[in-house]
């Protein structure tokens, strides 16, 4: 069939920082039928499991489809008006500083601009700062000390002709697939390129390393100070770079030297044997194109500036800036979070890369918005932001775009702190989210498929973010309700914007004032003035700086010309010593706990947990641990456990993983208040902040666990969502058709079936009951209502779920139940399409038993004869990694089942 390519609207995917470009056409079923731009530069055609999925997830379900005050639904003009009055009541009162924003890197550039246009501009307040704090904060702070400016001086076709890469603090794997695969590509075709993966856990990333470094928690900055000695110990410095087109190297150097002065506390510190760091160090310094690519494992740290610019000062002592293959690489973690970094979304910036502690900056700025109200200092960092509205010093804030009550360390603090807080105003698209349930006033916002405007990737590469379906209810752009309420406060003519083009139009311009020819800002925008609406509409991706329009694709990289951006024009190296972090693990709290995202999943699931293909992969919040610990405990897979820090608790499922090392553990980001009862990791984290960059450190928080007894478990399937509050454990899933429940109690089988049968018993249709004999050791309860031949609801109760195959219970609302649906609900035996088993690549929904059956019935060997068989990996190939260990382990079996002794000396 030929495909009519003038039904496919080019836009921009709505997580990563990699910045895919999409194709996106309307469906049948109201929805969007998405593919990879081929044509965009990020990408190239090729998306991951989240991006694909990205038109299931623009259902209407659970919107925010109209503007409330306290509870009541209201219009927008009301709304408006009492958000303005309130602000403008509040500043009259306590002074500008006692209002804010809170912003995200979900923002469209547009919707950023204006909104610190208001806060800087016209307000006259710092007290705007954004979700990107918890994510780059630190890569901010240490390119500006480095380079004088915040900028990513790479670019991805550097992927392409390096020779080495390290890979630092970066599950690249999961986080930036597309990416790695292109990495994995290189690897294929050049068996040469060496890959260094530094990181506390052993994630799927590893796969395609060479070399694997386990570090310590805190430990970048004394691993790569060791670095920096051993290229000057060995003559593998660049005297004549350092010497023309640098400052500070001999200060670094002294404090590299007395990092790993001595050798066995040097061990200790990094964690890292003697062999390795020779073997990582030497191979750094004989190959000349490195491209050392790191991003939170190395941001979210106390210490997280020191670390950017310890990996910085190596690169700049052997002058690996500015050519192809080599660079200091930050991979950004949102669509958007550097287009806010661009704009002065950070509470510490100014705009369009210009400063407060600048006087001509300030003037310049003042001028070009002709405002004399523009904040003279630095706003409240993210942290410290709540802290103030905590302790009653920020009486308004307005949250845009994100979800600090589950996102934020000590969330119990930030959730205290909004619950007092006298006016919150919350925009959002989704209704019920943790921090939308503490908002006095909230805004329904356009969703990703809605919006129109520009996004910046972390390759300084802009790109269009087009709208491709209606607005459902009243959701408006978020720039234009921040237009509206600066209207009612008195600023009109500011704000009098028609539509997002002219404030595109207005933000190019202002990235050029006092930067001529982009002599005093690498950012500069100049040759995108003045594009006119039809212009603006067609909009190709354009990478930083742009003198003039680009109607090809270009690859630039920044510092080619050995200029920098400092005062002097010369990079700085930075001195930096190691420092433990700041929570130490104790008697008490033994345990480190690092968090971070998984494969399937974008932040607080309010997109990805639409999605009932991406909900299957990990379906509940858990932690890794590593065998030893699980053993000492008394833990075995599939247990639940309880966390402890001095901040507070939570409670999810044992994954016992040699991916990480004894004593430390892993746990997801992902889950909140609104779907599960105690998985969200944000309670745990102690709220300690880089000194530099304010970012809070979420990878080494010191935790405590024991066992969380229960008695009995429950599986509920229904079609609406349910509340669960008083189970003492719950999880929510997005599945086809409506929801799975998971619940453990402390009470018997039988009293938690009469709890599960009050909630889902239907009067209507046919029923039908499983109940266990009298003297049966492990009841297991299964019930379920049937009407028209379509499931309305389900319930298996059992006293260890865990060791049930019941994975096939998330497609029961999508099935046509028939005689073959009924016996499996009935006997707990499942057949046909139902027996695939738990879902291993979700772009193709290929389930762990048909893997298996693929594997046994055709005598596959290999993960190739995998995909080809079965499908699994052909999509965005993120899942190879589980396919590879599915075939090892159903190997492993074999062998053992057929030869026991030849496995054992295997």
């Amino acid at each position: 069939m030929t495909i009519n390519k003038s039904l496919w609207t080019k836009t921009t995917c709505a997580y990563c920082g990699v910045g895919c470009g999409v194709e996106a056409k309307s469906n049948a079923q109201g929805l969007l039928d998405i593919r990879g731009d081929k044509e965009h530069p990020a990408n190239y055609g090729h998306l991951c499991s989240k991006g694909l999925a990205l038109g299931e997830t623009v259902v209407h379900e659970g919107r925010l489809l109209h503007p409330a005050i306290d509870g009541l639904r209201t219009d927008w003009p009301t709304a408006i008006s009492h958000i303005a009055a309130q602000f403008s009541q509040t500043i009259k009162e306590f002074g500008p500083d006692s209002v804010a924003f809170y912003v995200s890197g979900q923002l469209l550039t547009e919707d950023y601009y204006v909104a610190n246009k208001l806060m800087k501009g016209f307000i006259g307040s710092g007290n705007i700062d954004t979700n990107s704090r918890l994510c780059m904060s630190s890569s901010v702070a240490g390119y500006k000390r480095a380079f004088g400016e915040d900028v990513v001086p790479v670019c991805y076709e550097d992927l392409d002709t390096t020779d080495m890469v390290v890979l630092t603090g970066s599950n690249f794997a999961w986080c930036h697939p597309v990416l790695f695969q292109r990495l994995k590509a290189a690897k294929q075709a050049r068996p040469e390129l060496f890959i260094v993966v530094i990181d506390p856990r052993k994630t799927d990333t590893c796969d395609i390393a060479d070399l694997y470094l386990p570090i310590q928690p805190g430990g970048d900055v004394a691993l790569f100070n060791g670095l920096l000695a051993h290229l000057a110990q060995h003559n593998k410095i660049n005297k004549n770079y350092i010497e023309t087109y640098s400052d500070g190297f001999d200060a670094a150097l002294d404090s590299a030297k007395q990092d790993c002065a001595d050798l066995d506390d040097f061990i200790k510190r990094t964690g890292i044997s003697h062999k390795h760091l020779q073997t990582f160090y030497q191979k750094f310094s004989d190959t000349e194109k490195v491209l050392t690519i790191y991003s939170q494992g190395v941001n979210q740290s106390s210490q997280g500036t020191d670390k950017v610019n310890s990996i910085i000062n190596c690169h700049i002592a052997t002058g690996r800036i500015g050519k192809s293959g080599m660079g200091p690489f930050s991979i950004t973690g949102q669509p958007n979070a550097m287009g806010g970094r661009e704009v002065g979304g950070l509470a510490n910036m100014l705009a369009t890369h210009m400063d407060f502690n600048n006087p001509e900056h300030h003037k310049l700025v003042s001028d070009f918005w002709s405002t004399d109200r523009l904040a003279t200092k630095p706003g409240l960092k993210a942290v410290d932001l709540f802290d103030a509205i905590d302790e009653g010093k920020v009486k308004a804030v307005w949250i845009i775009a994100t979800n600090p009550a589950v996102s934020l360390p000590d969330t119990q603090k930030v959730i205290r702190a909004l619950k007092k807080c006298p006016l919150v105003v919350v925009s959002d698209c989704i209704k019920d989210t943790d921090t939308a349930r503490l908002a006095n006033v909230l805004l329904p916002a356009q969703g990703w498929s809605e919006r129109s405007g520009t996004v910046t990737n972390s390759e300084r590469r802009i790109s269009r973010q087009r709208r491709l379906l209606p607005t459902p209810g009243d959701g408006k752009p978020d720039w234009w309700a921040i237009s509206q309420v600066a209207q009612k406060m008195g600023f009109n003519t500011a704000f009098d914007y028609l539509h997002e083009g002219q404030i595109f139009d207005e933000y190019v311009k202002m990235t050029a004032i006092g930067n001529e020819q982009g002599k005093n800002r690498a950012l500069n925008l100049i040759g995108l003035a003045n594009l006119g609406n039809e212009g603006y509409h067609n909009l190709q991706p354009q990478q930083w700086p742009v003198s003039e329009y680009q109607t090809e694709v270009v690859h630039k990289r920044l510092f080619s010309n050995n200029h920098f951006f400092t005062e002097n024009g010369k990079a700085q190296f930075i001195s930096v010593s190691h420092h433990r972090p700041q929570s130490q693990t104790t008697d008490v709290f033994p345990f480190s706990l690092n968090s971070g995202r998984i494969r399937d999943q974008w932040h607080t699931m309010t997109r990805t947990g639409l999605s009932s293909r991406l909900s299957a992969h990990k379906t509940e919040p858990f932690i890794d641990i590593h065998p030893e610990d699980a053993l000492a405990a008394g833990l075995i897979n599939g247990n639940l456990i309880e966390l402890s820090s001095e901040y507070g608790q939570a409670v999810v499922r044992v994954n016992i993983s040699t991916q990480v090392q004894p004593k430390h553990l892993f746990m997801p980001i992902h889950w909140s208040r609104t779907t599960s009862s105690q998985g969200n990791v944000g309670v745990l984290i102690k709220p300690n902040t880089d000194k530099n960059s304010g970012q809070p450190e979420y990878k080494h928080t010191p935790v405590s666990i024991k066992k969380w007894q229960y008695n009995s478990e429950a599986m509920l399937l229904t079609r609406s969502p349910l509340d669960l509050s008083e189970f003492g454990y719950w999880v929510k899933q997005k599945v086809e058709a409506g929801y799975l429940y998971r619940v453990a109690e402390k009470i018997t089988p039988t009293q938690l079936m009469k709890k599960c049968h009050a909630l889902l018993q239907q009067n209507k249709g046919k029923n039908l009951n499983y109940s266990p004999s009298s003297n049966s050791t492990t009841p297991i309860y299964r019930y379920a209502n049937i009407q028209q031949q379509q499931m309305q609801t389900a319930y298996v109760v059992g006293q260890d779920l865990q060791q049930q195959e019941l994975d096939w219970l998330q497609t029961l609302l999508d099935e046509q139940v028939d005689a073959t649906v009924e016996r499996s609900i009935i006997s707990g035996q499942v057949e046909g399409k139902l027996a695939a088993g738990k879902i291993i690549c979700a772009c193709k929904q290929v389930g762990i038993n048909t893997i298996k059956n693929a594997i046994q019935d055709n005598q596959l060997t290999s993960a190739q004869g995998i995909s080809e068989c079965t499908g699994a990996g052909t999509g965005c190939g993120t899942c190879m990694s589980e396919v590879e260990a599915i075939l090892m382990e159903h190997s492993a079996e074999t062998i053992t089942q057929e030869n026991p002794v030849q496995y054992i000396a295997v």
